[in-house]
């Protein structure tokens, strides 16, 4: 974990509950007799992650429908500070700067857009192309009055395009992040599922479609998964260059990223991949830009 992440240790319960009272409901003890809660429980989760925002990120509230995905805060934060150290190293950008960050796919929980806001003070714009999550996000927004100047949720109404329709004319833009759909199926997404639940150990896991952190179907899976998602966000971001500093996407499956890289080369696009560990979950960050945009 980025050593910036206030997450980086274990999580303090007792100060999260003093925010979020129905989190109390939650904590159990693990065999080692400390708290904790149940992560295979998609309430828990929720309940966990509502608190870091209402504790850590002065939201007035935050609520998100059940069969959403739920925003896991301490793993979306660390890829941020990952993308403003880049931009510090790579482009000189100041470490105080006010960014100007795009999220492709933003959900219903909005989540990147938020910490972005909150935590870092940027400027944020998300793109979902769900209508309904679009509404969703908005309504939580409202609910702190001071994210209404920090950050825009469009509709991007072409569901064949990431980038046309929502980065408009002469707009600039520091970053793009990324959390793409990594399953190529239901059934997929369902196995990845079962499997995640029963590596956390010592709860019984129910056969049915349960996610611990939720999620709708065009959140979960694709056709082609995460490689043919962002291959196409790849060949999309060239037409982009000279209004994007950095692009990036997150790479949950190591078998992804040979095929990624060689879109990357194809392009003539600089890159780097940059290794992630949260807990047991491994993956990586993959970041591009071009020699127009760096200029």
């Amino acid at each position: 974990m980025h050593p910036q992440n206030p997450y980086s240790s274990r999580y303090n319960l007792k100060r999260l509950t003093k925010h979020y009272h129905a989190l109390e409901k939650f904590i159990v003890l693990n065999p080692e007799k400390e708290e904790t809660i149940d992560f295979s429980s998609s309430e828990s989760v929720f309940a966990l992650n509502k608190a870091m925002l209402l504790a850590d990120f002065n939201l007035g509230d935050y609520d998100l429908p059940s069969g959403y995905l739920i925003p896991p805060v301490p793993g979306r934060l660390d890829y941020l500070l990952h993308i403003r150290d880049f931009l510090i190293e790579k482009f000189k950008v100041s470490e105080n700067s006010q960014l100007n960050g795009l999220d492709i796919g933003s959900g219903a929980n909005g989540i990147y857009c938020i910490l972005g806001a909150q935590y870092f003070n940027w400027k944020m714009v998300g793109s979902e192309t769900d209508a309904k999550a679009v509404e969703i996000a908005n309504s939580n927004l409202k609910k702190t009055k001071e994210l209404n100047d920090k950050i825009e949720i469009r509709h991007q109404h072409d569901k064949g395009s990431l980038f046309k329709n929502t980065i408009q004319a002469n707009e600039q833009f520091d970053f793009v992040v990324c959390n793409p759909p990594f399953h190529s199926s239901k059934e997929e997404a369902l196995k990845g599922s079962l499997r995640k639940v029963k590596n956390l150990g010592g709860y019984a896991v129910k056969e049915k479609f349960l996610l611990n952190f939720e999620g709708q179907a065009n959140e979960l899976w694709c056709n082609g998964g995460e490689v043919l998602f962002i291959k196409r966000l790849i060949k999309e971001s060239v037409g982009f260059k000279n209004q994007v500093k950095v692009f990036s996407t997150l790479v949950a499956k190591s078998d992804s990223v040979a095929a990624i890289k060689k879109q990357l080369s194809k392009v003539k696009a600089n890159f780097e991949v940059i290794p992630m560990a949260l807990g047991n979950k491994k993956g990586r960050y993959v970041m591009w830009w071009f020699e127009s945009s760096k200029e």
